[in-house]
């Protein structure tokens, strides 16, 4: 059983680097997203309001291609912060986008399928994340 933690401390310091990574990729993300002309990008840290997941990342794409290269381009930033993509839907045509990656849940919207179901209203009492430059 080699790779697990073997004592308390052990098993507070992974889950502590855990949540540094995750925190790491939601603000270089995000950042990411504002450079690749997405619109409206918010991040919020839903440690304690969530069961599933730390944070959420919601920004609208101008395109389907837009969306599709963006979310690609995510998972390829996520494996420095050792984030895996756990799962990845897509409708066609692509009007959303959800990148799961377990402590990150990562959701790229057309404008106006964004606005019909305001994932942000379900979440405005989580504090947001800052990650402007």
């Amino acid at each position: 059983m080699t790779g697990l933690p073997t004592d308390n401390a052990e098993r507070a310091e992974r889950r502590q680097k855990s949540a540094a990574d995750a925190q790491g990729f939601v603000v270089e993300a995000a950042r990411l997203l504002k450079d690749r002309h997405c619109e409206d990008v918010s991040a919020f840290d839903v440690r304690g309001l969530s069961d599933v997941t730390d944070y959420i990342l919601i920004a609208s794409g101008t395109s389907d291609r837009q969306i599709k290269a963006v979310g690609d381009e995510l998972e390829d930033t996520a494996k420095p912060h050792d984030l895996e993509r756990f799962g990845r839907d897509v409708d066609e045509p692509t009007n959303w986008l959800v990148l799961d990656f377990v402590d990150v849940v990562v959701h790229l919207f057309e404008s106006a399928t964004r606005a019909h179901y305001d994932l942000e209203m379900m979440w405005d009492d989580a504090p947001k994340v800052d990650w402007a430059r």
